[in-house]
């Protein structure tokens, strides 16, 4: 039996539809609670979306990526897949977490496996 893994999607409108079960956040303010939730614990797959809706953007979750990584104790992350319509906005924010060492990935528009899915580019 395989263990389960943990994975989180921050997007404001997609969801799986392949059937994989993930933590779902829309807002930003939610997407730090749940990795606040799972501090202590590995997340295999972190989705994040660029823009979620009106002002919200990606940003404070990426944030406490970053607060985590300058203080020493990054998050366990086993990759993070950056998924937005907004390839400059998106591009901004692979460039900082990759700064900090953090397996990143870029998917091109809607991401594999979400509602308008695509394919992954790395």
């Amino acid at each position: 039996m395989q263990p389960s893994r943990t994975i989180v999607l921050v997007d404001d409108l997609r969801s799986f539809t392949d059937g994989r079960i993930a933590l779902v956040a829309r807002t930003s303010a939610a997407g730090v609670r749940v990795l606040e939730d799972l501090r202590d614990r590995r997340v295999d797959e972190l989705w994040l979306d660029h823009d979620l809706g009106g002002e919200d953007t990606i940003w404070p979750v990426v944030e406490v990526l970053e607060r985590a990584a300058f203080e020493g104790i990054p998050f366990d992350l086993g990759v993070i897949y950056v998924h937005s319509a907004n390839p400059v906005g998106a591009g901004k924010v692979v460039q900082v977490l990759q700064r900090w060492g953090y397996p990143v990935r870029v998917v091109s528009g809607s991401a594999a496996g979400l509602e308008a899915g695509q394919q992954t580019q790395t």
